[in-house]
């Protein structure tokens, strides 16, 4: 099976899954063991597919400041978890390759697999939103094929980022490419480098 075929199916596991209760406040449950890169992609979906339901809220014109603040601290949280969830599922890659025999003229990619894995989860979520306007009984002949045009386009985008994270992937296992990961230097949550946090010490 090609990675993305998994990865693929396990988003859309998540994001149904979501859905049922359809509530950013609900409880979370992996149903993937922790040794299995299943339990990374269904993580990062969820996170994802949460952040996804916090910003439509924090875009309500009448929300209440307060209420927009506390929202806005979940929303660099997850942004936060986000960041370290792909790290996590690079890593599982480095592991999986680190024996692999780097070719002396192979190249690196433009990013990690995991920010591509990442990008393709989002796709995942805007593909399941868009099925939701295109399927709406309430809206307009117009407004139904323009989202149909759009979910056609998402659909072909799917298609050619599984294929090039395949390739990458394949890429990396014969040595052709190798990966490199830069761990996260976010300035702003570190007391030491935000200079508000900083001064905020002592």
């Amino acid at each position: 099976m090609l990675f993305t075929t998994l990865a693929n199916s396990v988003f859309e596991e998540s994001i149904n899954t979501y859905h049922i209760k359809d509530d950013v406040y609900q409880g979370f449950y992996n149903p993937y063991p922790k040794d299995k890169i299943e339990h990374l992609l269904y993580r990062k979906n969820w996170i994802d597919t949460v952040q996804w339901h916090y910003e439509d809220i924090i875009r309500d014109p009448n929300i209440d400041p307060v209420d927009a603040l506390d929202l806005k601290r979940k929303i660099d949280a997850s942004n936060q978890d986000r960041t370290d969830l792909v790290e996590y599922i690079d890593s599982y890659f480095l592991n999986k390759y680190q024996s692999v025999e780097v070719l002396s003229d192979a190249k690196i990619n433009t990013e990690s697999p995991a920010w591509a894995i990442d990008r393709l989860s989002i796709l995942a979520l805007k593909i399941y939103h868009m099925q939701e306007e295109a399927n709406r009984k309430d809206a307009t002949q117009e407004h139904i094929d323009k989202c149909k045009s759009k979910l056609a386009v998402l659909l072909e985008q799917r298609d050619d980022l599984s294929s090039a994270i395949d390739q990458l992937l394949s890429d990396i296992e014969s040595g052709s490419k190798y990966m490199k990961v830069y761990k996260q230097m976010k300035m702003y949550n570190d007391d030491e480098l935000n200079p508000v946090l900083r001064g905020q010490k002592g």
